[in-house]
């Protein structure tokens, strides 16, 4: 496979950022914000941490020409789901469907535009959570800001909350950078979905989308954030996701891998809030050149936290994978339970996957282990079902099917195998995932389990 060293140079320059800037209409404090970020992609690294730098599999990347400001026609949409917020991100900016009857009842959406018309305390309340960027990727997506909102929860709201985030790229060297700010109020629900998804033909260049998300959850809050990630395979992506926890509060993080060029995902999860507890779950299938580059960092710093990283990759041909798991646990964290597993298939010769796991404990009081392994498919195991007169290929498909199901069986919403297993199997044969106006691929209405259901962790049980 050739490899290009990519040319940051010439991916962006400062006039682009300014005209950008000056076409959202930019607040003083953020065109400054946007500025410094400019600085920083032109400066720092791809990855800052020099133990991770040879395993970033970022070649062939050229986002020269990337169009930032350009309009274009608004994609065709399905009918919302009743009952729900629905966000949409396209070509022609950001449209947000707000039921009257939830916008009576105290939810508020507040637009890129109303935040930078709202003052200094909109503009603080919008970037609260937000962190400095820290490498050349989360700079640029800073530096690229042009859809953004604040969603927020108010106490006690009395139902769970839908809200359907959908991004659809349909023009060539199109940048989306999406900035989310969510706040669940205390004793409030609410299910997320961010959809990512691409128009059928093959684009002129590469394209991006940037999604940074901010998470503050009050006093037992429940929020599940669920992303399917099934963009064409030239777009190069780049996440953000953190969270701060209220006591007793509950985060359910999900993360689907299916389509895409080069992808890159950091979660940070601060569980601040006593008793609090948060799951993340990822999926990858990676197959032809694509990469996935995950990083999952739990902070502990409050007693009696859980969290659990489960996350399991499918890559085949000259497919590249790398998860890692992060674990600190500061000195007041006493009776913090945690664990990560990171577990990768390899289904070709030429495929790859790392996995690193760190725990850095700071108390005594703690239960943290970790489980990682890379291996090829079981050859028994595929002896087993070619003994049932099932085809070879067939038998590694089943096999790598069951491989993801273990995490997915474990997210809480209800079937989600059966939402996600239609778009697997296109990747599977070699095809794409294409938003299209005849085949609607948006997720239906989902239901939420597991939540209350979920086996107990108790500090003096045995991990399981």
């Amino acid at each position: 496979m050739a490899v290009a060293v990519p040319r940051f140079d010439e991916w962006l320059s400062r006039e682009q950022v300014r005209e950008l800037s000056r076409t959202l209409s930019d607040p003083a404090p953020f065109a400054t914000i946007r500025d410094d970020a400019y600085d920083r992609f032109l400066r720092f690294p791809i990855e800052p941490n020099p133990l991770y730098r040879g395993y970033g599999y970022f070649t062939n990347v050229d986002l020269a020409g990337l169009r930032s400001t350009a309009g274009g026609a608004p994609v065709a949409l399905p009918e919302p789901i009743p009952g729900s917020i629905r966000i949409v991100q396209d070509a022609a900016g950001t449209h947000i469907h707000l039921p009257q009857e939830l916008r009576a009842a105290g939810v508020k959406v507040r637009t890129l535009s109303d935040i930078w018309g709202g003052g200094k305390e909109e503009l603080d309340r919008f970037l609260r959570g937000s962190e400095e960027p820290v490498d050349k990727l989360s700079a640029l997506s800073s530096a690229l800001l042009n859809r953004g909102y604040h969603l927020e929860i108010p106490d006690r709201f009395p139902t769970p909350l839908r809200v359907q985030d959908l991004t659809v790229l349909s023009t060539p060297r199109e940048a989306i950078s999406v900035r989310r700010s969510i706040h669940t109020g205390a004793y409030s629900q609410l299910l997320f979905t961010e959809e990512v998804y691409s128009t059928p033909g093959t684009p002129e260049g590469q394209r991006l989308y940037a999604s940074s998300t901010d998470l503050e959850l009050g006093e037992r809050a429940k929020t599940i954030f669920l992303t399917v990630h099934a963009p064409d395979l030239r777009t190069v992506s780049i996440y953000r996701r953190s969270a701060t926890t209220g006591p007793e509060s509950r985060l359910g993080w999900m993360w689907n891998g299916l389509g895409g060029f080069r992808t890159k995902i950091r979660n940070h999860s601060q569980l601040t809030g006593p008793g609090s507890h948060v799951d993340d779950l990822q999926t990858f299938f990676g197959a032809q050149d694509q990469s996935f580059d995950s990083s999952v960092d739990f902070t502990h710093s409050s007693t009696d936290t859980h969290a659990q990283s489960v996350t399991r990759g499918v890559f085949r041909d000259q497919a590249r994978g790398m998860s890692r798991g992060l674990v600190r646990i500061q000195p007041d964290a006493a009776k913090t339970v945690v664990v990560i597993s990171e577990h990768a298939m390899l289904l070709s010769k030429g495929a790859r996957s790392d996995t690193i796991p760190i725990l850095e404990i700071l108390c005594r009081d703690v239960k943290a282990t970790h489980s990682t392994s890379v291996a090829p498919v079981d050859p028994e195991k595929v002896f087993y079902l070619e003994s049932r007169g099932i085809s070879p290929s067939d038998s590694v498909r089943m096999i790598g099917e069951g491989f993801l199901s273990y995490v997915l069986d474990r997210a809480p919403i209800a079937r989600l195998r059966d939402v996600i297993y239609p778009l697997l199997a296109r990747r599977w044969d070699s095809g794409e995932v294409a938003w299209s106006p005849a085949e609607f691929l948006a997720l239906p209405a989902l239901e939420v389990t597991g939540i209350e259901g979920a086996p107990e962790w108790r500090f003096d049980a045995k991990l399981r």
